[in-house]
């Protein structure tokens, strides 16, 4: 077979794997946003840090999971009736990933689902993110062993992969979880982080992760239309602690293959905007000694709220940001580019 039959084929592997998602997701967000109302679970505006205006749904995750893990079990059962498909893309390492992967992503789902409906001080939610992210580490062996730098070479962790690992996916799911404070936020950026994942993955012959961001990608199109301003649903912490843990995940897995553009370094670029603003956050807390998980309206989202901008604006600015980063990330790991991964 030629390199550009397969390339098609991964292609359209690819493409039927995000529109899955994306159908599946626009379908089942309407019955969950009913099925919230039903249920009395919805956030009511406060006037302060939470924007809007109307008592708005936010079991939106459920949704975004379900389009996620639809188009995955298609994706695995094309895999495993296909012998061409696992011969040239996927092989058995890469299909129990992806048990862990949704085993994983299933229990933080249930822990963001659990402070949406029956409400978590937010030191047991982080104790329960740390929780699912040892366990998807040490049963599923999700860990980072080691990275390659430039002019270095690579670098082994050995004892402190695990540590790093904990650290890897607490930052990841809190960033991602912190940015979520305005309508459409989380669910654009993770659109934008994705897409640009899935083009270096291809270069890199990353093809588990290619898929795996094709279908959380899908799940997010899907969303997009209900949950940008006005929002008709939110996500809820069920939806961005799940997506925070597929984003994480996705980067471990990369990390297996020689290439590691696609590994750590991409999500890191592509989502600077909201990492480095938790991590100032956290700093502020930390040097105030305020409380360090409570929630308030410090992020960079409130505050160009608070010098006049609409939401929609403040969304498309970081919209923006973060396409820019992600271009960024597509040229510094390009093949024949400066392989700076």
């Amino acid at each position: 077979m030629s390199g550009h039959f397969l390339n098609l084929n991964i292609y359209w592997l690819c493409g039927m794997t995000f529109a899955l998602a994306a159908l599946t997701c626009a379908v089942v967000t309407p019955l969950v946003r009913r099925m919230s109302f039903a249920v009395g679970v919805f956030d009511e505006p406060d006037g302060e840090r939470r924007v809007h205006t109307r008592p708005t749904p936010r079991l939106g995750g459920i949704a975004i999971f379900i389009g996620f893990l639809l188009s995955l079990f298609a994706m695995l059962n094309v895999a495993l009736t296909n012998n061409y498909v696992i011969h040239h893309y996927l092989g058995t390492r890469d299909l129990a990933q992806i048990i862990g992967l949704l085993f994983g992503g299933t229990l933080m789902l249930g822990v963001g689902l659990w402070d949406d409906i029956m409400g978590m001080r937010a030191q047991t939610k982080f104790a329960a993110q740390f929780v699912v992210a040892l366990i998807t580490i040490v049963l599923y062996r999700f860990e980072i062993q080691g990275f390659t730098l430039p002019h270095v070479g690579y670098v082994s962790l050995g004892w402190w992969a695990v540590p790093f690992s904990l650290f890897w996916y607490l930052g990841m799911v809190n960033a991602i979880n912190f940015m979520d404070g305005l309508d459409g936020l989380v669910t654009g950026v993770t659109l934008i982080a994705t897409l640009t994942m899935v083009v270096v993955s291809w270069w890199h012959h990353q093809y588990l992760v290619a898929i795996t961001m094709c279908a959380l990608g899908g799940a997010a199109a899907g969303f997009l239309p209900y949950n940008y301003n006005p929002a008709r649903i939110f996500m809820g912490d069920g939806g961005s602690l799940f997506i925070g843990f597929v984003l994480a995940s996705a980067a471990v897995m990369g990390t297996e293959k020689v290439a590691v553009g696609i590994s750590l370094l991409v999500p890191l670029i592509v989502l600077a905007l909201p990492i480095l603003d938790t991590a100032r956050v956290i700093v502020r807390r930390i040097t105030t000694r305020a409380p360090l998980f409570d929630a308030d309206r410090s992020h960079v989202h409130h505050r160009l709220l608070d010098i006049g901008l609409s939401q929609r604006q403040v969304v498309n600015l970081i919209y923006l940001v973060c396409f820019l980063l992600g271009a960024l990330a597509i040229a510094l790991s390009r093949p024949g580019g400066p392989h700076v991964f």
